[in-house]
């Protein structure tokens, strides 16, 4: 897949990279402290839904050559540099929805989203 939206370098002081919360660093930990293999989650995009851009997550075991670490409490979210034109200065959280939990993106990079939320458009 190829998306283009400029280019991320990790020492240029203009990005700023990706936050957790205390409660997605939290949900994080427990994750990979039950399958002791699992060394944190990776945060990515993909081209679908109506806006454009969905975000995906993964469980990470072996980090991939090209992913940034950003780091918690001990907590690892890893994001592969060709998704940060698109996510950068995010913030991830995890809260409580009616009876659902789920990760929550605060991107300032989406210009506008889906109405069912589960698209992004840059």
């Amino acid at each position: 897949m190829e998306l283009h939206s400029g280019t991320f370098d990790p020492n240029n002081p203009g990005w700023q990279g990706l936050i957790l919360t205390p409660a997605a660093a939290e949900h994080i930990r427990a994750l990979t402290s039950k399958q002791p293999e699992l060394r944190g989650v990776r945060l990515g995009i993909k081209q679908t839904g109506c806006a454009g851009f969905g975000y995906v997550l993964d469980t990470v075991t072996e980090p991939a050559e090209d992913d940034l670490l950003f780091e918690r409490d001990g907590a690892h979210l890893y994001v592969p540099l060709q998704a940060m034109p698109f996510i950068d200065g995010t913030t991830v959280d995890y809260v409580r929805e009616g009876l659902n939990q789920i990760f929550k993106f605060y991107n300032p990079k989406a210009q506008h989203e889906c109405g069912c939320g589960e698209s992004f458009g840059v």
